[in-house]
């Protein structure tokens, strides 16, 4: 008795998702109101994502090509499957003469990155956040390997720096 109770009770809810799929479709059929699907990449230029989509991970920086990253490597740290490298040296500070880090290159690996958001909650200084690009086609994986910090950027003045 059971075997035929499941099979009704499977009909019954196999319709009811039909009839809520099919009202969707029939009522914006012709009026197209409500609709999210996007006609990618057909209409690239006037697309816009929602504010929540994890695109990439970014590299904040401001009008002068500063950043805050100070080279803790906690986003390094905590990265589950390593798609962060940070590169830095010690150097001497001039006016204390102590040794700091230094930020050389703040390394991106997007194919391998799985958008945990790890990184971003780690970082003390805020310095990395979500991007909203998400067009990253390409025929060779290399491409998708991406240095975050600007050529020429340096570490805005009153960030704390790791000694």
């Amino acid at each position: 008795m059971s075997y035929i109770g499941d099979i009704i009770n499977g009909s019954k809810t196999l319709l009811t998702g039909m009839s809520i799929t099919g009202n969707y479709f029939f009522k914006n059929l012709f009026t197209r109101k409500d609709v999210i699907t996007q006609l990618y990449p057909d209409n690239m230029n006037e697309l816009k994502m929602f504010d929540r989509f994890k695109g990439e991970v970014i590299m904040f920086h401001d009008e002068n090509n500063q950043h805050k990253c100070d080279a803790c490597t906690n986003c390094e740290i905590i990265c589950p499957n390593g798609s962060i490298e940070i590169v830095w040296e010690r150097v001497a500070d001039p006016e204390t003469g102590k040794n700091k880090k230094v930020l050389l290159n703040h390394i991106y690996h997007l194919e391998m990155c799985t958008m945990c958001g790890l990184c971003i909650e780690v970082c003390p200084a805020d310095a990395i956040g979500w991007g909203q690009d998400f067009h990253h086609v390409t025929r060779d994986r290399a491409d998708l390997t991406k240095v975050l910090n600007k050529p020429g950027s340096s570490i805005m003045p009153g960030v704390k720096e790791k000694k």
